[in-house]
């Protein structure tokens, strides 16, 4: 099995703006984001044989919801004896300015 060259979508920022808001509706009260920084990325992209990343809904054992960030192989395998990212920031508290993604 392989990607065959989907490896997802670049999107409008209207499309992406009433995504986040449907899930906002939904989810009132919940996290709206988690970021992770580019040299934390690059460590996991930069591992031999990766070609992308698959990212996890995780909860920490406080109840925290997270994520987990993991390499992916040409195969759509997990780098999982690799980097696996997690502790990212979480939206709210931290979500910038008010745009049109998160408010």
């Amino acid at each position: 099995m392989s990607f065959n060259g989907n490896e997802g979508s670049f999107i409008s920022l209207g499309d992406a703006s009433a995504e986040t808001k449907n899930y906002r509706n939904a989810n009132p009260g919940a996290v709206k984001a988690f970021y992770v920084g580019k040299n934390k990325l690059n460590d996991i992209l930069g591992q031999t044989g990766c070609v992308g990343v698959r990212i996890y809904n995780s909860v920490q054992s406080d109840g925290t919801r997270q994520v987990v960030i993991v390499g992916v192989d040409a195969n759509e395998n997990d780098l999982e004896n690799g980097l696996l990212l997690n502790h990212s920031i979480i939206c709210p508290p931290v979500c910038g300015n008010a745009n049109k993604l998160n408010s």
